[in-house]
């Protein structure tokens, strides 16, 4: 099943400054104000090769890396590991310690059943990762997967190697603090593999990241870029057990712009298939909490109310040449009963973005209806891991932007480099 080795990392230098002002959240939650941000406290900060901007910017990336590496910015470790990774965070009001194994992973094709996704991708992602991948031949940042461990045996691994002191430990302006441990013990580092070995992963964040390494590797076997001192058959990975106790799923809501939508249309287009009511805007969090157990999700077009839509259970339904995991998620149901059948939004204009757009801010979504820069939000719960790891195993895949893993893993603690 899964092959796990260890790491022979890249990682900043005590020259390019604290590591807190080196990394960088993932590539795609960056706007052009925080990377600016990001680069004006360090200029040696990794979004400017995981984030790269203006012409020729992927062989500048390539440059870059090259430059950093021969000035001593970025160094590789002389001795491979697999490193722990933590972080530790409060959400409203309940603290969380997430923590996870910073490894590589054998490439798998996902008929194999090996690596396992739950959510459709985006070719414009994929295009951009390749590029960027095939110009610096490293992975900058981790792909998050799931695994099952029911004998505890890397717990008790990750027990030992925490009890020790860390690598570096830093709080970001989230307030999330990040911790990070390493492994170099061979009778650990087998006991985690061995362990793992006969494992399944569910890649939980990094789709796009997942699929371009397959498109990377297979580009390179095909035009002859696989050589002795190259390691494209493998991936980094972030590899958190699923009865994790840190795991914390946000919804990610959808926002509707350049379309009308009305709402007593959406409710008449709706009725055969949801019971609907008209509350006060200040009840929209109870709401939706109290609907949690079944599929439930609120449409606010603006002012001070909004219209809850929950699914009648007796009318629960296979979705048309879909799963009954996937049919069973509120997400599906939104986007198969109401974005397309109601709103007339289809597959296509959805994977390209045309009427739909997505924020994980319950905030920011009424914000964006009240000032006019979207039409009308439709407000979720957020997906169950057991959901997500019940669609992967039937082979299913939920809709783009489905899940929303909180808090993001750091990019730039642990670097891959595509070289043995």
């Amino acid at each position: 099943m899964a092959v796990i080795k260890p790491i022979k990392a890249l990682r900043f230098t005590e020259k390019a400054g604290s590591i807190e002002t080196c990394v960088c959240p993932p590539y795609d939650i960056i706007s052009p104000e925080e990377r600016e941000a990001l680069v004006e406290r360090n200029q040696y900060n990794l979004v400017r090769l995981e984030l790269p901007v203006g012409e020729d910017k992927y062989a500048k990336a390539g440059e870059l890396l090259n430059d950093w590496r021969e000035n001593g910015i970025i160094d590789r470790d002389e001795k491979e590991g697999i490193f722990v990774y933590r972080e530790e965070f409060n959400v409203e009001g309940v603290d969380y310690c997430l923590t996870g194994l910073v490894c590589k992973v054998k490439l798998c094709e996902f008929s194999e059943r090996i690596v396992l996704p739950h959510e459709e991708t985006l070719t414009k992602a994929k295009t951009d990762r390749f590029n960027l991948m095939s110009a610096t031949g490293c992975n900058f940042s981790s792909i998050y997967s799931l695994y099952n461990d029911e004998s505890g045996n890397i717990a008790k691994c990750i027990e030992k190697k925490t009890a020790e002191a860390p690598l570096c430990r830093f709080t970001d302006e989230e307030e999330v603090t990040h911790t990070l441990w390493k492994i170099d013990c061979e009778k650990c580092l087998n006991n985690i593999i061995n362990t793992l070995a006969d494992k399944q992963l569910f890649i939980a964040d990094g789709h796009h990241r997942y699929e371009t390494a397959l498109n990377f590797k297979k580009h390179c076997y095909e035009n002859g870029k696989v050589y002795a001192d190259t390691d494209v058959d493998h991936v980094m990975m972030t590899l958190v057990d699923m009865d994790d106790k840190g795991l914390v799923v946000f919804p990610t809501h959808r926002l509707i712009v350049d379309k009308k939508v009305d709402r007593n249309e959406i409710a008449a287009k709706c009725a055969a298939d949801f019971n609907t009511s008209v509350l006060p805007l200040a009840e929209l969090k109870g709401a939706l909490k109290a609907g949690e157990k079944g599929k439930t999700f609120a449409l606010y077009t603006g002012g001070n109310d909004f219209m809850l839509l929950s699914f009648k259970p007796e009318n629960a339904r296979i979705i048309d040449n879909r799963s009954e995991a996937y049919s069973d998620l509120d997400v599906s149901v939104l986007h198969s009963m109401v974005l397309e059948n109601a709103l007339g939004i289809d597959k296509e204009n959805m994977a390209n973005q045309v009427n739909l757009r997505y924020t994980r801010s319950m905030d920011e979504a009424i914000a964006n209806v009240q000032n006019g820069k979207a039409d009308a939000a439709f407000l979720i719960n957020a997906t169950k891991v057991s959901q997500i790891k019940a669609v992967a195993l039937a082979g299913d895949k939920m809709p783009q932007k489905s899940t929303y893993f909180y808090p993001k893993l750091k990019t730039g603690l642990v670097m891959n480099l595509l070289k043995r």
